[in-house]
């Protein structure tokens, strides 16, 4: 690296801006489409290679965990080296770890392709993140909350079509993602950077976790709510087919990526819809509508019927929506400049861990005490999550009028 920083191109605005944008965004939801593509074809993997529900949650979970390493060691290297050499490294990685998902004939593959998906999911989301701000910081933060989610629930209901309708269900769809990865690729090499390389690349790949003391509090009554979301998004894109194949009694593989779809493509509508609203006040509609929709979605599972399963599904999107994007919005913005990447990023450890930690314990138990039963207790501990950041949210909202009102006297 050069001990002075040399300037890049500025950032783009107006139709170049634009362009980049939908180029950024592209990506981000065939990188979040990719990791949930496997999702589908868990139940053929199970047949193919006699996996308990339990190896299936440990492959999803090495995926959440690989991306968390990689968010916290590579997250803030873009600036530094600028984002396209990051980009398009995490690109490549991204593209070695479909092509091992092409030829996987064992779990140890298996295995392996979803730990290098999470390194290079882990270092796209940060860098596209970064560039998005770069290029359009008016909507970025709103593309960076809508795309992965969008991205995930597409490469669920996408990968589902593929393995049910086209020949090679086992295949085919990693080819797709390559080939739509390589397109990508050269688009971003001729994007032009918008980030001034400067020296520290080294030290920026040290860990940074810290919640600032001003805000502890809001970190504490955000957490529930964003462990819930993410524990049952884990859930679902693991143990998700094996429930929907037990409510509607089809083997179809895009039943499974349909409850994905319709949990994160309501999960992004929310994200899109309440971006005017303040952050508490989406708290408060995302804790009681997630329980809500856990509700109906736990009835659905008991009286086998699809059209509660899925409508709870979908209930439950818009309060993971509400409720992740609330968090977000009401914790970030109480850091300092200085302070903001050490607070993401425990913000981060905080979401992958429930994303993967409780699918994974959710799957062995299932192997002992069977599925249903672990949905029930799952489905009970996260409406009291729940309730705990209703009950949370509510009381830090009427201490901050009162504080207010204090100061207006």
């Amino acid at each position: 690296m050069p001990t002075t920083a040399v300037r890049s191109a500025p950032p783009r605005r107006g139709a170049a801006g634009a362009t980049a944008a939908a180029l950024l965004a592209a990506t981000l939801v065939t990188f979040l489409g990719a990791s949930a593509a496997p999702t589908p074809l868990y139940a053929l993997y199970q047949e193919a290679w006699g996996m308990a529900s339990s190896t299936t949650t440990v492959v999803f979970g090495v995926y959440a965990l690989g991306l968390l390493a990689s968010l916290l060691v590579v997250g803030r290297l873009s600036d530094h080296v600028g984002r396209r050499p990051v980009l398009l490294g995490a690109i490549v990685l991204e593209i070695v770890s479909v092509a091992v998902f092409l030829v996987a004939g064992d779990l140890t593959a298996l295995i392996a392709a979803r730990v290098l998906q999470g390194l290079a999911t882990g270092a796209a989301t940060a860098v596209i993140g970064a560039a998005l701000l770069d290029v359009v910081p008016a909507t970025g933060p709103i593309i960076t909350g809508a795309a992965p989610v969008a991205g995930m629930g597409l490469g669920a209901l996408g990968s589902g079509a593929l393995v049910q309708f086209a020949p090679a269900p086992m295949r085919l769809v990693y080819v797709v993602l390559i080939v739509l990865l390589l397109v990508e690729a050269v688009g971003v090499a001729r994007m032009a950077e918008t980030a001034e390389r400067r020296p520290g690349a080294v030290a920026s790949l040290r860990p940074t976790v810290s919640v600032p003391a001003q805000a502890r509090r809001a970190m504490l009554v955000a957490a529930p709510i964003d462990i819930a979301v993410w524990a049952l998004g884990g859930f679902l894109m693991s143990l998700g087919p094996a429930l929907t194949t037990q409510v509607t009694g089809s083997h179809a593989p895009m039943a499974g990526g349909a409850t994905v779809f319709a949990l994160t493509g309501a999960g992004a509508l929310a994200i899109v819809g309440l971006r005017t609203v303040p952050a508490l006040r989406v708290m408060l509609i995302g804790a009681p509508t997630l329980a809500a929709g856990i509700v109906v979605l736990l009835a659905g599972a008991q009286f086998g019927s699809a059209v509660l399963f899925f409508a709870g599904a979908v209930v439950s999107g818009v309060g993971w929506g509400a409720g992740f994007q609330g968090a977000l919005r009401t914790v970030v913005p109480l850091a300092g400049p200085n302070e903001r990447a050490g607070l993401m990023s425990a913000f981060y450890v905080l979401s992958y861990l429930a994303l993967c930690l409780p699918a994974i314990a959710a799957g062995v138990a299932t192997d002992r005490f069977g599925l249903t039963a672990v949905t029930d207790v799952y489905g009970a501990a996260l409406i009291v999550l729940a309730a705990l950041a209703m009950a949370g949210t509510l009381a830090m909202s009427r201490a901050r009028t009162a504080a207010a009102a204090g100061r207006a006297d």
